[in-house]
Formats: C-alpha cells, sequence, structure tokens
C-alpha cells in the first residue's frame, strides 16, 4: 500500500493517506508525553510495541464482536485503518482505584470498582480534557444520545474481554483510555490500546508496567513495554 500525504500528526502517532478514501496508515511514534504534553521525552521502540500490541488486541476485540477501525499492521510502526470521524470524547473504564480518580476523591490506591467505573473526558488540549457529564456530552453537542450509548456499551464490553485476557498475561488491568470514531453512521472503536493508553500492573509484584513509569521517573520504561509486549504477543 502507498503511503500519501501527512494528514495530521499527534503526540504519539501520525496519519497519512492511503490511496483509498475510506483508509489511512497511521504511523506510531517514539515520543512520549504525560501531564497534557507538559513532560516531553522518547521511550526507545515505543512506536513498534504500541503498533503490535495493538494489532494484537483490536483482533481479539473483533472476535468478541466490537466493531474497531483496524484493517491490518502495515509495518513494525505502521498500521492500516479504517478512515473515521474521531468523537471528541476520551472514555476511561475504572477497574482500581488509581491515578486521578485516587488523587480527585482522596481514595486509596489498588482496591477494585465493582462494578467497573465509565468516565467521560472531553478530548480538548487547550482546556486540559477535563472530566464531563453525559449533560456536558449534550451541552457541547459531542454525541447524540445514541451514540453515547454505544459507546458505553462498546466500552463495557471491551472490559469484560480485556481484564481476562490480560489477567491470563499475569497483568492487572487497572483502568485504560479509550477513543471512539464514526465510520460511516457506525460507531468504532478507534486509537490504540497499548502500555499508553492502559494502567497494567503486574499481577505478582503489583510494579507499573506503563506510561506511569515515565510519568513517575520509575525507570526501567523500555524494559516494562518489551515485557508487556511479549506477554501479549508470545502467549
Amino acid at each position: 500500500m502507498l503511503k500519501g500525504a501527512l494528514i495530521y500528526e499527534g503526540k504519539a502517532k501520525k496519519v497519512y493517506e492511503a490511496g483509498q478514501p475510506d483508509l489511512v496508515i497511521q504511523y506510531f511514534k517514539d515520543d512520549a508525553t504525560a501531564f497534557n504534553a507538559q513532560k516531553r521525552g522518547t521511550i526507545v521502540d515505543k512506536g513498534v510495541v504500541n503498533n503490535r500490541i495493538s494489532e494484537r488486541v483490536f483482533r481479539l476485540l473483533e472476535e468478541g464482536g466490537v466493531p474497531t477501525h483496524f484493517v491490518d499492521r502495515l509495518s513494525d510502526r505502521e498500521m492500516v485503518t479504517k478512515r473515521v470521524r474521531i468523537i471528541p470524547i476520551e472514555v476511561v473504564i475504572r477497574n482500581r482505584i488509581a491515578g486521578s480518580l485516587a488523587k480527585r476523591l482522596g481514595l486509596e490506591e489498588g482496591n477494585p470498582i465493582v462494578p467497573p467505573l465509565i468516565e467521560f473526558y472531553y478530548k480538548n488540549d487547550a482546556l486540559g480534557d477535563p472530566l464531563i457529564t453525559e449533560e456536558h456530552v449534550r451541552l457541547l453537542g459531542l454525541a447524540e444520545p445514541a451514540v453515547v450509548a454505544e459507546i458505553k456499551r462498546l466500552a463495557f464490553r471491551i472490559n469484560e474481554l480485556l481484564v481476562p485476557f490480560f489477567r491470563d498475561r499475569e497483568l492487572v488491568l487497572a483502568d485504560f483510555k479509550l477513543e471512539f470514531g464514526l465510520y460511516g453512521e457506525k460507531v468504532v472503536l478507534a486509537d490504540e490500546i497499548s502500555p499508553d493508553t492502559c494502567r497494567f500492573w503486574d499481577q505478582r509484584t503489583g510494579e507499573s508496567m506503563d506510561k506511569d513509569r515515565f510519568r513517575k521517573d520509575l525507570g526501567r520504561i523500555e524494559e516494562a513495554y518489551q515485557e508487556v509486549l511479549r506477554r501479549v504477543c508470545d502467549k
């Protein structure tokens, strides 16, 4: 497939024309950002890791009945996807108390959340991606109520599939971020599923195995990403 002109460059990916109007090519970068891009750096081969993990997970989700934008992995760093209109809502599913939730509500990290909690954030860097409610979604005109309902249904289905998948690989899926898009009128999962978008804890040690290692200067960042890749793609 011939890679065409650059359409868009974000913090983690570049998106290119793919020679077909309904497809694009995503290139996964090694750039790392945190705290709304206030902290920047590089994680060696992060793009390769995230591309391969995303491929594996997208295939799993498709088999489980979740529509995604994934078409095929083109190379170590490139993925062919459907051209979708991204809905400007970041969806977070929380299975454990962690991160901003613990800080915001003064709760102890690590405790289970039963049933899992869903949160919406307005995808707007200038505003710092604020937490919003469904009423705010309606106020801002971000998505129709039927689309929001489908996003919630898919998000919980994704969680049902991913929690046992990662548990079998000795990883606790504490929480994770999702983005959705419209392919025509159909809601599909977009973006990526990776250590950049998931909070993974080692099942035995509780050690962070994700971008928290970059956020918190924990060291051994590349090693953690490679270990997640090994567990996800070698098993």
